[in-house]
């Protein structure tokens, strides 16, 4: 054992020698360091920790590497010697930087020459759900939220260094999978025909048990009413003192309320459906708005168990339900799905006053999901003493809806793919009771009584049911659906052993008295758990176009390659530029490239951060539970992104632009008039609007805010970062500056303290200017000229949140945008300082690349990758750095077509 490792440590010790000794400085580096620095950065002085007499170039010492490359920078940004030092000449200071980048450049290749710039990687959450829905002809599977969560380096979840793999994550995978090819056959296996039903509003419990005659129902403002024909109450019926339905006069009875959806309970669910099996379906409504004049008869318990004390006197904070008018005004539907604790946004439309029928179009559902028409610009009441905000002395606005009319499933191909790849043409059983087989849950989706026999309740899950697939040679259907699933799952080809390997393990299954099936989704199981399908198999050097079609799928599309970009990269095709190009193209005109968009948002801007905050219910109960503002500004930046992607924008449109996308809450919410109804459009934005961009959306400015204040240092850190391309250091160990909620003092009040530790003005002279900039917007992105607070000696100004309770604040000290840039610009305002920053082309144009680069390619950016960026950038200026120019210019360069 001893003279083993004897052996291991001489032959291993010239190679960690060899890589451990320092590169000399070259005579310019050493002269400068001499004439300009060492009077600081010497062995007895050290300023700011940093010794260049001691300071040696070694490329696997990261440390040092970064250190060197901190010096680069800040010399070339004429940052270093500070401004009140003399200036180097311009020939000293080219012939430093010149020769520290070479030696960095080469250092950088040495250290990268055998593996490449990317590690080897798995899939990520977002790309394992994505290649099961496409392998699966799946577009409903929801399994992401399985995973935990993704590690991220340099910002992304897409580099191999921080997506580690452990038990938990791979039994993840399995379960995932399983789950998924369960339900691929749960698809084959019921195929209730396609029909058009409608479910009359009358029928629904969650809608008529609402009704004021419900024992149970005790709040005025939550309850349903029924009407009849447009505007004819019926309070008979609402008393549960009448039939809930008459067949004469079916087709005009409606529900109608006055209150909004819980997005985690929905009152007002149409309980009456599920949706039989996952696939696609056909939405319509049918319905209108009301208004409800106030003083109705406001219910209360008497205190004694289950019984309704009487009526009290009319009301005028409560609508009178016997007598409804026509409605007043347009009121946005927004349709979410319900299926447990799972809800999704589906759909949304414009409810007008006059009774009309309403087309969601197709919408995917998943098993026993049922659907959820919410009346978004409502209140949401929450206990105690709620009043309903909209209620005004003349009345409240209400919605009525008849009925809903659900058209499906709809069949494709694409319909039972999944349960073809799996099985072929086998056909599918129910076994019998105690046989091995697959376990499926079913949704009944019987009438009436016929449900209640079956021991369940119309619309529920009722249970499980057990099915195999029936061969006559399983054998030989083993080798058979392997042999086909194998390619169509690895994006490399399949090796022998590999098959052998699955093989043996479905044979495995089978002798240990597994069914067919059961089998067969074992050895699949360990297939979408294998390496050929979680981890990505780039080689070090130019990547072949197997690799290459994989890479530029999980850029462009955030999931793998289809069977076109595939057999372009089995031709040898791929590679060639016109044929990248023409394929780059295809893929960002298909819908799939909503799939980057979203998930390079995502990260980019922490746009999957949106519900991490919650609106003060203190200082902004206005903005509590207004999930419709919270969808729409999400929106808005998706929407934007999108635009500048397909119209080939300019950099410069992330920080300022004339239009931006809108609807009618966000509109309000921007003090933008002219906007009605739910639908996002691309909207012209006033003369001198603040607006524009992406740095000041709703949705950027409440990631950037913790929903009761605003931070100058976290909104400036992220333009410096996400906007401008500078890392910031973290912070020394100092006190943090706590908000004053009272508002006494400003947090520019509360910075000037802090910037007076010198470890701390330096970073604070860069990274506060931006932030101040954007201090005229409070935490969820509307304008403000003061800040808000809470003392109890100051008068407040009172409102009612959207939750139905009242809230007050006082207005404290003005908002003061003023700043000046390190470089001693100075700006007014936000619209001061985006004009300030939109000049900077190549410097917005720079930082979006390298982001780009890093999500496409799946690697941090090296210092030896600039001046393949600066390449790119060269060939996107004369079209003014148009993102969609940005993006070829990155799927043509090395840094992508080499590992």
């Amino acid at each position: 054992m001893r003279s083993s490792l004897i052996i291991f440590a001489l032959v291993t010790w010239p190679f960690v020698h060899a890589a451990e000794l320092p590169v000399p400085l070259a005579p310019p580096v050493r002269t400068f360091i001499e004439a300009h620095c060492s009077e600081c950065h010497d062995a007895d002085t050290k300023k700011g920790g940093l010794d260049l007499s001691a300071l040696a170039l070694q490329a696997d010492d990261p440390i040092k590497f970064a250190a060197w490359v901190k010096v680069f920078d800040r010399v070339s940004a004429d940052e270093m010697p500070p401004k009140k030092r003399p200036r180097p000449p311009v020939a000293d200071k080219d012939a430093f930087t010149k020769a520290i980048a070479a030696e960095l450049n080469a250092a950088d290749q040495k250290r990268f020459a055998a593996e490449g710039r990317a590690t080897q990687r798995r899939l990520n959450g977002y790309e394992y759900e994505n290649a099961l829905r496409d392998l699966f002809s799946a577009p409903w599977l929801q399994i992401k939220g399985q995973f935990p969560d993704d590690g991220e380096a340099s910002r992304f979840n897409k580099i191999g260094d921080a997506l580690d793999v452990s038990h938990v994550l791979m039994a993840r995978y399995m379960d995932a999978a399983d789950s998924a090819m369960r339900q691929a056959m749960s698809v084959q296996f019921e195929r209730p025909a396609t029909t058009t039903k409608r479910y009359y509003a009358r029928d629904q419990k969650a809608l008529t048990g609402k009704f004021t005659g419900n024992v149970f129902n005790t709040s005025p403002d939550r309850m349903t009413y029924p009407v009849v024909g447009i505007n004819t109450a019926e309070p008979e019926v609402r008393w549960l003192r009448a039939p809930l339905s008459n067949p004469k006069t079916r087709e005009t009875e409606a529900v109608a309320w006055v209150s909004s959806n819980y997005v985690t309970g929905f009152t007002y669910k149409w309980d009456g459906f599920r949706a039989p099996v996952a696939g696609r379906y056909r939405i319509r409504f049918s319905g209108y708005t009301l208004w409800v004049p106030p003083g109705g008869i406001q219910m209360t318990f008497s205190g004694e168990k289950d019984k309704v004390g009487k009526p009290r006197p009319p009301n005028p904070k409560v609508g009178d339900y016997d007598h409804p008018q026509p409605g007043r005004r347009d009121e946005a539907i927004t349709v979410y799905t319900r299926n447990g604790l799972m809800n999704r946004r589906v759909g949304s439309f414009d409810l007008t006053p006059e009774p009309g029928v309403y087309d969601i179009g197709e919408v995917w559902l998943l098993a026993n999901e049922t659907l959820v028409p919410d009346a978004s610009r409502f209140y949401r009441s929450r206990p105690n003493n709620f009043v309903n905000p909209l209620m005004t002395p003349d009345g409240a606005p209400s919605v009525a809806f008849r009925w809903m009319e659900v058209e499906g499933p709809l069949y494709d191909d694409a319909s039972t793919a999944g349960y073809k790849l799996l099985f072929g043409d086998l056909p599918l059983a129910k076994v019998k009771d105690g046989a091995p087989g697959v376990t499926l849950s079913l949704v009944d989706h019987a009438e009436g009584n016929e449900a209640d026999k079956k021991g369940g309740k119309r619309g529920e899950a009722l249970g499980e049911v057990t099915v195999d697939v029936v061969s006559k040679d399983p054998k030989k259907d083993a080798q058979r659906l392997m042999r086909a699933f194998l390619p169509r799952a690895y994006r490399e080809p399949v090796v022998e052993s590999d098959v052998q390997r699955f093989l043996a393990l479905v044979e495995n299954r089978r002798a240990a008295g597994l069914s067919f099936a059961e089998s067969m989704l074992a050895g699949y199981t360990a297939v979408l758990a294998s390496p050929g399908f979680v981890f990505l198999d780039e080689k070090p050097g130019r990547l072949n176009d197997t690799a290459l079609a994989t890479r530029l799928a999980l850029f462009l599309w955030n999931s793998p390659p289809d069977d076109a970009l595939r057999a372009c990269a089995a031709r040898g095709e791929l590679s060639k530029p016109d044929v990248l190009r023409a394929e780059t193209e295809r893929m960002l005109a298909d819908p799939k490239a909503r799939r980057f968009e979203e998930a390079f948002l995502d990260y980019w801007i922490d746009l999957r951060k949106m519900e991490d905050s919650t609106p003060s219910t203190t200082l902004y109960n206005d903005y509590y539970l207004d999930d419709a503002l919270t969808e729409a500004a999400l929106l808005e930046t998706q929407l934007f992104f999108d635009e500048m992607l397909q119209r080939d924008l300019p950099a410069r449109t992330v920080v300022d632009s004339d239009f931006t996308f809108l609807n009618e809450r966000l509109a309000i919410h921007y003090g933008i008039p002219g906007v009605k109804g739910v639908a996002m459009r691309r909207v012209t934005l006033p003369p001198d609007s603040p607006r524009g961009g992406i740095m000041t959306q709703a949705s950027i400015l409440k990631i950037t805010a913790n929903g009761t204040t605003t931070s100058p240092v976290l909104r400036g850190k992220w333009i410096m970062e996400r906007i401008l391309g500078f890392d910031v250091p973290p912070p020394p160990p100092v006190a943090a500056v706590e908000p004053d909620i009272r508002g006494a003092v400003t947090i520019r009040q509360q910075l000037a303290k802090h910037r007076a530790d010198p470890s701390c003005a330096t970073c604070h002279s860069k990274i506060d200017p931006p932030g101040f900039a954007l201090e005229s917007f409070d935490v969820m992105g509307a304008w403000r000229d003061r800040y808000r607070g809470v003392d109890s000696d100051k008068p407040a100004e009172k409102g009612i949140g959207k939750n139905g309770q009242h809230f007050a604040f006082h207005f404290g000290l003005p908002v003061d945008a003023t700043g000046e840039l390190p470089d001693g610009r100075p700006f007014t305002d936000i619209r001061d300082f985006k004009r300030l920053l939109r000049d900077e082309d190549a410097v917005l144009a720079r930082n979006l690349t390298r982001q780009l680069l890093v999500f496409a390619t799946g690697a941090p950016i090296r210092f030896g990758d600039r001046a393949e960026i600066d390449s790119i950038l060269e060939q996107a200026r004369a079209k003014r750095y148009g993102l969609r120019t940005l993006i070829h210019g990155i799927v043509q360069s090395p840094l992508f077509l080499n590992k």
